[in-house]
């Protein structure tokens, strides 16, 4: 009987090992005749293969804007910013759309946007600290400090000092206190190059991270150690959307020991900030720097903007010449306008 129990719990030991070996062998066949299950992405429980391409997916713009949509129409939006002053260079606020006209190689254009807020501005100081400014840079330091106080919290700043070579002294920030603190650490002294200045100072606005751009230049405007000449900044302002103020330290005209790059200081200044819609600030005094420096943070707060599509649909990368003419609401003097006097058309 025992004998029995044991061959039976044999041959059922057997069945159950025949069995398995044939569920293994007819899995791997099974297996091997249909395509491989990708594996499963842990995170997306998702095949791996699915998930890369919903990645793919997620990367691809959804929608292809066709030539002539919207896209085009707001590149092709020109703007211009505008000051008015009256008679006493006072800022004239609270204009109108119908107070402007806007000519382009003079053809009236249709002005379709309008603004007068105060929008951040991406701002770049450029500093001389060259010799002939050494019985100035105190006021001209305490100037740009009074310039900072007028910012907003967006804005950004950077700084470029220069005297026989320009620098870099501090990239775009928002501190304020690491500016001035950067102003104190430089003295006055060598020759003067304001033209490889300027050209530093475009140059870093190209990384800008606001729209509205603006230079402020403290210099007494001799050049005289620069390797960039007039022509090649003069070229560089026009390219650039950026508007150039200045507040110009000048000696008195009969103070003897002016050399002749400090004489055409005044009229260099005055050229390259009028065709961007600024303007030079001359000082007769030091002690007038504070408060100019204030008033020129002021007028780039309250500016107006126009904008228009220009009639001249050619990409043919020629100069357009632009004209701002008011028309003044009725009992106001006549008032002053400052924009830039162009631009340059796209060339494709």
């Amino acid at each position: 009987m025992k004998r029995d129990r044991n061959r039976s719990r044999v041959i059922l030991f057997s069945v159950v090992v025949l069995l398995f070996a044939c569920l293994v062998v007819t899995r791997a066949t099974i297996l091997a005749a249909s395509p491989q299950s990708p594996a499963q992405d842990p995170q997306t429980d998702k095949p791996k293969e699915e998930a890369k391409k919903d990645d793919v997916r997620k990367n691809t713009p959804g929608q292809v804007i066709k030539p002539g949509r919207n896209l085009k129409l707001d590149v092709d939006l020109a703007l211009v910013n505008v000051t008015v002053t009256d008679p006493y260079n006072r800022l004239v606020t609270g204009l109108d759309m119908d107070n402007f006209r806007v000519f382009e190689d003079n053809i009236e254009q249709e002005v379709v946007t309008f603004s007068a807020e105060d929008v951040p501005i991406s701002i770049g100081v450029i500093f001389d600290f060259s010799g002939s400014m050494s019985n100035k840079v105190g006021k001209a330091r305490e100037a740009a400090v009074q310039f900072f106080k007028t910012a907003n919290p967006q804005d950004e700043f950077f700084l470029v000092s220069f005297n026989e070579r320009a620098e870099l002294t501090s990239s775009f920030t928002n501190s304020v206190e690491d500016l001035q603190s950067s102003l104190m650490l430089t003295s006055a002294k060598g020759r003067t190059a304001l033209l490889d200045a300027l050209y530093l100072g475009l140059s870093q606005m190209r990384g800008a991270h606001n729209g509205k751009r603006a230079l402020l230049i403290l210099s007494d405007g001799g050049d005289n150690h620069s390797r960039y000449n007039e022509n090649d900044i003069k070229r560089l302002v026009k390219e650039a959307d950026t508007q150039l103020y200045a507040i110009g330290i000048f000696d008195e005209i009969g103070y003897r020991n002016r050399t002749p790059e400090e004489l055409n200081g005044p009229s260099l200044l005055s050229e390259i900030t009028e065709m961007t819609g600024g303007r030079v600030f001359p000082v007769g005094h030091v002690e007038e720097l504070p408060d100019i420096a204030s008033k020129i943070g002021m007028e780039l707060r309250n500016q107006y903007v126009l904008g228009y599509r220009p009639s001249n649909k050619a990409h043919d990368a020629r100069w357009r010449k632009i004209k701002i003419k008011l028309r003044a609401p009725k009992g106001l003097p006549p008032l002053n306008v400052y924009s830039r006097t162009g631009y340059y058309a796209p060339s494709h």
